[in-house]
């Protein structure tokens, strides 16, 4: 692999391979110009950043009518970026379910960023009851008639996903290959929790971790203007509070906050990809530093930053939890 190229991972058993940095659509492609989009997708994809996550958030809490991925399809085309040169990773809402069917959902969003077929699809988080065979079900059809080769959930309850996994491999389909979790500095209790840590270890499933950076104060901006997601534990002004030693950590291992924060995620093994956006090519050569923060320091960066472990004892390590869809 080229030095300047961004290393791949497995994404669990059933997954593809895939770019250990992957780029988010909510709250990024309509926060620049046009030109600005198409300018950072060609950066991203020509250093090996090829695996987006696009949705289309018209659901629930997300009935804003967004244009980001209808910005995010003009931008990738006007990149000249081919599609057989990205993944493509989609959202299934379960807000609606079953009356809106992810087979509806699908053809929507797919239309509206102006492609036939997506490569992995993630299942919304729910609350309350929910028809977990009739899920998996569809799952599996749409799966079946090609419409995407992997799928994984958001912000689920590992029990949850356990039931999932085992109606799936019953029924004959292919069972989830990763789950999107909340993950940074700050909030570690879930995704290195007992729970997931058998579904990553025993279930073969891999990890994409989001909401890396507290919708960007553990990058520094203490107080986001944008949307931004969820505050399990209600934890948030403890990790705003927490930023001074964040950024004394980060000056002490030569890196800057944003590298910090990715970087720790990736010395967790079961992570595959770290998912964020950026609104400016700055940003993401900032973040592409972490490479080499992790090359530097690799493990010891955990040991280092213990303290900044702010839900635990707070978030139970089996939670599930509503979010406003992938972050940063």
């Amino acid at each position: 692999m080229d030095a300047g190229q961004v290393p791949t991972r497995r994404l669990g058993a059933n997954g593809p391979e895939v770019p250990v940095f992957r780029l988010g659509s909510w709250n990024t492609w309509d926060r620049m110009t046009p030109e600005r989009a198409a300018e950072l997708i060609a950066t991203a994809v020509g250093r090996g950043i090829t695996l987006f996550d696009v949705a289309h958030y018209n659901f629930g809490p997300h009935a804003e009518n967004a244009m980001t991925d209808v910005i995010f399809g003009k931008a990738v085309r006007e990149a000249g970026v081919a599609r057989e040169d990205y993944l493509l990773c989609g959202k299934l809402w379960l807000w609606d379910y079953p009356a809106a069917s992810f087979a509806g959902q699908l053809r929507t969003s797919l239309d509206r960023v102006g492609v036939d077929r997506a490569d992995l699809v993630v299942l919304g988080d729910f609350f309350g009851p929910l028809d977990l065979r009739a899920v998996v079900g569809e799952v599996g059809e749409l799966m079946r008639d090609g419409w995407f080769g992997a799928w994984g959930v958001n912000n689920w309850a590992a029990r949850d996903v356990w039931r999932a996994r085992e109606i799936a491999i019953a029924e004959g389909v292919t069972p989830p290959s990763f789950a999107q979790l909340k993950y940074s500095l700050a909030r570690r209790s879930v995704p290195e929790g007992e729970p997931y840590g058998r579904l990553f270890a025993e279930g073969g499933m891999g990890l994409q971790a989001s909401d890396v950076f507290e919708g960007g104060i553990l990058a520094g901006k203490l107080q986001p203007t944008r949307k931004i997601g969820a505050d399990p534990g209600g934890i948030r002004d403890r990790i705003r509070a927490a930023y001074p030693r964040v950024e004394a950590a980060a000056h002490r291992l030569g890196a800057t906050p944003a590298q910090l924060a990715v970087a720790y995620c990736l010395t967790h093994p079961p992570v595959a990809t770290v998912l964020f956006g950026v609104s400016d090519l700055a940003q993401l050569q900032d973040n592409l530093g972490a490479l080499d923060l992790l090359t530097r320091h690799g493990d010891t960066l955990r040991e280092a930053l213990t303290d900044l472990w702010l839900d635990r004892d707070i978030v139970h390590p089996d939670a599930s939890w509503g979010t406003d869809g992938p972050t940063d």
